[in-house]
């Protein structure tokens, strides 16, 4: 590390707030294999890897990381990295295989390996109970297109509050709604595949009972953490000033963004612009019931942030979303790149910025109902060798955080765009390269390079820079 890197570090760490969490996030299908051991149950996502041309190269997350039996290993790495907080995810299916009835002893006692392996290493653990692997039982009975889904893992989040409440810092319901619903409902990329458009609505409204019913459970057990949600923003733009294109970022901003957050914060779905009221229709009528209930208080709001998007009017040429061809038919917009950036190796827009607006967006959209907010994921894959000798050179990445960091903390400090906003916390994803879902192995977002041959986890550079920095920033906080 230069003395440049090391001056830049420190000036960066004295913009840290005393009790801002700098954190990592990782989720359990992605890193912890043993898909079938210890009595779990099969997820949507087990069934769907099966499909023949749906994971980039035939990659199989049957290993992963191997998290599950290296999780001393992985927690000492975290240790070493010296986080304050490590955002993981319980994996319903592990717990309560077929998502009603029975628990499963061996899956929740390997939870409590990981949260005492935690604890005594001085990490926070953030625990999200959902993080896309519906147990394929319920699946089967059409996932979160049933409503009796939400009131299984109500059962679920129970449970685990009774067994994890005395040791969990912090609890997320969901991650990412609308990631499922329109990757895995409406597009069919994702598990479980399925290809219905617009009329995948009713698994938001679901997901969103699922996650008041789950908030319900976690208080009527006591746990005494806080509870959030996780969701992800994106900020929208029009391609260009026209018409066209202005609605068509309206109607993608409703249903990316608002859909999902009004009714957690505000107690009511967006009030449906004119112009989007023709796909709308498979929402039908929604209770004031089930609104109040997906209106519980939490004490954070969790965002994800990777990139802003732009939106023009019309069919795309299928180049520019990774969606069957055949949608672009029916989808009344589509996704422009933002020529003035660099991309990431997902040919995500790199643009820091657009952070510290979209904390203005939120905001100002929901202001005194916006709870304290946390960057609960934000991180970037580039491309890099299989197998390495050493730290990889990641600059990219290193550049990428602390200039997402540094926006985040300018925006919300005073004088900042964003200043009134209550920003708590930021967690990189992700700890190691893992299985990237659809993408397998193909996009690494790690911290740590992980040898998907040998297993093998080398530190890279950007480790050692968010060590460094972590270590500052409690140096400067003495």
């Amino acid at each position: 590390m230069t003395v440049e890197d090391a001056v830049s570090i420190r000036e960066l760490a004295g913009r840290i707030p005393p009790s801002f969490t700098l954190g990592v996030a990782a989720a359990a299908f992605q890193i912890e294999g043993a898909l079938a051991a210890d009595g779990r149950g099969p997820s949507g996502w087990d069934a769907f890897v099966q499909k023949p041309g749906v994971i980039v190269d035939g990659h199989s997350p049957a290993v992963a990381c191997d998290h599950y039996n290296r999780s001393h290993e992985d927690v000492a790495l975290m240790r070493q990295l010296g986080i304050d907080s490590y955002r993981f995810s319980i994996s319903w299916p592990r717990i309560q295989p077929d998502g009603h009835g029975a628990f499963n002893e061996q899956g929740l006692d390997f939870y409590d390996r990981l949260i005492d392996q935690l604890l005594e290493a001085g990490i926070s653990p953030m625990a999200t109970l959902y993080h896309w692997d519906t147990p394929l039982l319920l699946e089967h009975r059409g996932g979160w297109m049933n409503r009796a889904t939400a009131e299984r893992f109500a059962e679920y989040a129970a449970a685990a509050g009774r067994r994890f409440g005395d040791r969990i810092d912090q609890w997320v319901t969901l991650n990412e709604p609308a990631s499922v619903v329109l990757n895995g409902y409406a597009l069919g990329v994702h598990a479980p595949g399925r290809y219905l458009l617009f009329d995948a609505f009713p698994a938001v409204h679901h997901q969103l009972l699922a996650h008041g019913l789950a908030v319900q459970a976690l208080r009527s057990e006591g746990v005494r953490g806080g509870i959030g949600v996780t969701n992800l923003h994106s900020p929208v733009r029009p391609a260009s000033p026209n018409i066209a294109d202005r609605v068509a970022a309206k109607v993608f901003d409703l249903m990316l963004n608002r859909i999902y957050a009004d009714p957690i914060l505000l107690g009511r779905y967006p009030r449906s612009l004119l112009f989007a009221k023709p796909w709308m229709r498979s929402f039908g009528k929604i209770s004031d019931d089930d609104l109040r209930t997906i209106h519980q208080p939490v004490d954070f709001y969790g965002v994800n942030y990777y990139q802003p998007v732009k939106v023009a009017a019309g069919q795309g040429t299928g180049e520019d979303l990774t969606v069957p061809a055949e949608a672009m038919v029916r989808i009344p917009a589509h996704q422009v790149p933002f020529d003035e950036y660099e991309t990431t190796g997902f040919g995500w827009p790199v643009a820091p910025e657009h952070l510290g607006i979209l904390l203005r967006e939120l905001k100002d959209r929901y202001r005194d109902a916006l709870p304290p907010i946390y960057i609960t994921e934000s991180g970037a894959s580039f491309p890099e060798p299989e197998h390495v000798t050493g730290p990889v050179q990641d600059q990219q990445r290193i550049d990428y955080l602390a200039h997402h960091i540094r926006n985040a903390l300018e925006a919300t400090a005073p004088g900042g765009i964003a200043a009134d906003v209550d920003l708590r916390g930021y967690y990189v994803w992700t700890l190691m390269d893992n299985f990237e879902w659809a993408a397998g192995y193909s996009q690494r977002f790690g911290l740590v390079h992980m040898d998907f041959d040998s297993l093998e986890r080398t530190p890279k550079e950007s480790f050692y820079w968010y060590q460094a920095l972590c270590l500052a920033r409690r140096s400067v906080a003495d």
